[in-house]
C-alpha cells in the first residue's frame, strides 16, 4: 500500500465520525426539543396552573373564612336588631290592637239613642281644650249622634266651649263646693297612682256621673269617660304616634266668646295669665323676669291679670305688685263660671299672655294672638307641635312660644326698658 492510500484511510475515518458526531448532536438536540415541547413545557405549565388554582382556592378559601367568621362575629348583633325588628312590630300589632278596641268599645257606647253623660272633666283646662273637646266633637260627627243625646259635665263655665256640640250641660259646682271637688279630686289622685289625668272612671268620677244625670232627669244613661280619649291617645302622647293619627280622630273649631257678665274693663287691653309649671318653675329668678314683662306690657296697655285666688288644680297662679295700668278680676271670679269669665275677657283683648298651656291653647281659638311664655320646653314638644298645627289650619290667632332660657344663654334680662344684659 502506497503512502497516498495510508494517509487517506484515517481522513475518511475522521469524516465518518465527524458525521457520526454531528448526526448524534443534531439527534439529541432534537431530542431535547421535543421533550421540552411535550414534556417540560406542558409539565410546567401544568404545575403552574396548578399552583395558580391552589393559590386561587387558599385566598378563596381564606376570604370565606374571613366572611364566616366576620358573619358568625355579627350574628348576636344582626339576631337583637331582628328581635329589636320583631319587638316593635310586635309593639305595632298591640298599640293597633289596643287602639281599634277602644274604637270599638266608643262606637258600642254610642249605639242606640240612650242619652250620653259627656266627661265629667275634672283635670287640666290644657287638655280638654286642646284634646278632649275636640274629640268630643269628633265622636259626635263620625257616628253621627244627634246633640240632645249629649250632656257635657265640666266646671267653672267650661261648657260654653262645647256649644257647637250639645247645648245641655250640669255645672260640677252646682254638684260640689270647691272644698269637695278640691278633695275629691286628691282622692282620684291616690286612686290613679298620683295622676290627676282620667285614665280610668274613679269613685269619685262615678259620684259626679251619677249626680249629675239625676240633675239633669236621667234614668237610663251611658257615659263618654275621658278615659277613652286618654287611652286611645296615649301612643301620641308618649311620642309613638304621629300627628296624623290625632288628626282624624279630632275635629278643631274656632270657640265663639262666652256669653257672661263682665267686670269693667278697658276698651284695649293684654289679658295675662302666669301660673307655675314644669314649664315654668317657681324660682326667686323666674318671678322677677314676669313681673317685669308684666311691667313692660303695663307701660305700653292696660293689662288685665286673670289670677283667680282659687285652689282648683295643681297650679299656682304668679301674683305680681300691682301698678295703675294692671288690673286684676280676682274679686269678679266664683268657682262655677270662672273659665267662663276668663274665657269672656280673652275674648275681648288685644293679646294674651300665659303660660305655656292652659288658656294659652284656648286664646288662638278664640281668635286671640297669644303668646305662650316658657322656660322648659321638655313637656311641651309634642302639644307645641299640635298647637301650632290645628291654630294655622282652622284661621286662628298668631301663636307665638317665648323660650325664657334663651334670655339666660344670650346673658339678657327683662327690664321696664327692654331687654339688658346681666350686670
Amino acid at each position: 500500500m502506497t503512502d497516498g492510500g495510508r494517509s487517506a484511510g484515517p481522513q475518511v475515518s475522521r469524516s465518518v465520525t465527524s458525521s457520526v458526531v454531528h448526526v448524534v448532536l443534531l439527534a439529541r438536540s432534537y431530542v431535547v426539543k421535543g421533550i421540552n415541547r411535550f414534556v417540560v413545557r406542558p409539565y410546567r405549565r401544568h404545575r403552574k396552573a396548578t399552583r395558580e388554582r391552589l393559590r386561587a382556592v387558599l385566598v378563596a378559601g381564606r376570604v370565606e373564612t374571613v366572611r364566616v367568621w366576620r358573619r358568625a362575629k355579627a350574628a348576636p348583633r344582626r339576631a337583637n336588631r331582628q328581635m329589636h325588628v320583631w319587638g316593635d312590630a310586635a309593639d305595632r300589632l298591640r298599640t293597633y290592637g289596643h287602639e281599634w278596641q277602644v274604637e270599638r268599645e266608643i262606637a258600642r257606647l254610642v249605639r242606640g239613642n240612650d242619652p250620653l253623660i259627656v266627661g265629667p272633666w275634672l283635670s287640666e283646662v290644657g287638655y280638654e281644650v286642646l284634646y278632649w273637646v275636640p274629640f268630643v266633637r269628633w265622636v259626635q260627627a263620625h257616628y253621627g249622634i244627634k246633640p240632645s243625646r249629649l250632656t257635657v259635665v265640666t266646671r267653672g263655665g267650661a261648657a260654653a266651649w262645647y256649644r257647637d256640640i250639645t247645648t245641655q250641660s250640669v255645672e260640677v259646682f252646682d254638684l260640689l263646693t270647691p272644698e269637695e271637688f278640691s278633695s275629691g279630686n286628691a282622692t282620684r289622685a291616690v286612686e290613679t297612682g298620683g295622676s290627676l289625668k282620667q285614665w280610668k272612671m274613679t269613685s269619685f268620677d262615678q259620684k259626679i256621673v251619677e249626680a249629675a244625670a239625676s240633675r239633669a232627669g236621667l234614668e237610663r244613661f251611658r257615659t263618654l269617660h275621658p278615659s277613652l280619649m286618654y287611652r286611645l291617645f296615649e301612643r301620641f302622647m308618649l311620642g309613638h304616634r304621629t300627628a296624623d293619627f290625632l288628626r282624624r280622630r279630632t275635629a278643631y273649631r274656632l270657640i265663639d266668646p262666652p256669653d257672661v257678665a263682665l267686670p269693667p274693663l278697658p276698651s284695649d287691653y293684654i289679658a295675662v295669665k302666669l301660673y307655675t309649671a314644669a314649664s315654668l318653675p317657681d324660682t326667686p329668678a323666674m318671678r322677677r323676669t314676669l313681673q317685669s314683662l308684666v311691667l313692660s306690657l303695663a307701660e305700653r296697655w292696660p293689662v288685665v291679670m286673670l289670677d283667680t285666688g282659687l285652689a282648683l288644680d295643681d297650679h299656682d297662679d304668679y301674683t305680681f305688685e300691682r301698678a295703675s295700668r294692671i288690673i286684676s278680676i280676682r274679686e269678679a271670679l266664683r268657682p262655677r263660671d270662672n273659665l267662663a269669665v276668663q274665657s269672656a275677657v280673652i275674648a275681648g283683648s288685644r293679646a294674651f299672655v300665659g303660660t305655656c298651656g292652659s288658656l294659652a291653647w284656648l286664646a288662638p281659638m278664640m281668635g286671640v294672638d297669644t303668646t305662650a311664655v316658657l322656660a322648659d320646653p321638655r313637656f311641651l314638644h309634642g302639644h307645641l307641635q299640635v298647637g301650632r298645627q290645628v291654630f294655622q289650619a282652622m284661621g286662628g290667632g298668631a301663636f307665638s312660644p317665648l323660650d325664657l332660657s334663651a334670655l339666660d344663654t344670650l346673658g339678657l334680662t327683662i327690664s321696664m326698658k327692654g331687654l339688658h344684659e346681666h350686670s
